[in-house]
């Protein structure tokens, strides 16, 4: 009879999961190029824009070229910070994104989305955003890169990049990743395991 309640108000919790709990994540980087073809970045939260870049300059959208930074907390699915670092213009900003992820607590998302062009002057950061499982040091002009990361947990890391100009316009990179809301995670743990840990005790008193 326990197992099978609490297989029932698992399932139960799983469905309110699907429905609430879920944040997803869609971040696409663009390229710069010669002739003007308009290229579009973005980071999607659950399906809503909530960043958005273009190319040309003149575009739809401010272009915001370099390196961007986006800390997203995941447990109501929103933008807590962002971050712009003009690692094409701004010879010390690579420096300045550096610090600034080796500032970052463990299990912090972040997403990062180069923009126009962002491999000139970033150098100083390319280790620290390897270290993160973020590897763009081979990433050359007007290439292009977008990953999610948690900090502290390398192998959690999304990465998709393209290393040069054609290729960066032939194809965007775009990176995707899923986590639990903070809905599921607090059912889960007030709710779920309290009733198993539960259930283990009345089975071993039988």
């Amino acid at each position: 009879m326990i197992s099978v309640m609490i297989f029932s108000y698992t399932a139960l919790l799983l469905m309110l999961y699907v429905v609430s709990g879920q944040c997803s994540i869609e971040a696409q980087a663009y390229s710069a190029n010669r002739n003007d073809e308009t290229r579009y970045g973005y980071l999607k939260m659950n399906g809503v824009a909530v960043w958005q870049a273009s190319w040309p300059w003149h575009g739809e959208h401010a272009n915001d070229r370099g390196a961007n930074m986006f800390v997203v907390d995941t447990s109501n699915c929103t933008l807590q910070q962002l971050r712009r670092y003009d690692t094409y213009g701004d010879i010390r900003a690579a420096a300045r994104l550096r610090d600034y992820l080796q500032g970052l607590r463990n299990g912090t998302v972040l997403v990062g989305v180069s923009a126009d062009e962002a491999s000139k002057y970033l150098d100083a950061a390319e280790a620290t955003l390897s270290g993160l499982g973020a590897d763009v040091s081979d990433v050359g002009w007007r290439g292009a890169w977008a990953f999610v990361a948690v900090i502290g947990d390398p192998s959690q890391t999304v990465l998709d990049k393209e290393l040069n100009e054609t290729a960066a316009n032939a194809r965007q990179p775009v990176v995707t990743a899923f986590f639990a809301g903070g809905w599921y995670e607090l059912l889960y743990n007030e709710f779920i395991l309290p009733m198993v840990y539960v259930g283990q005790i009345r089975q071993m008193i039988q």
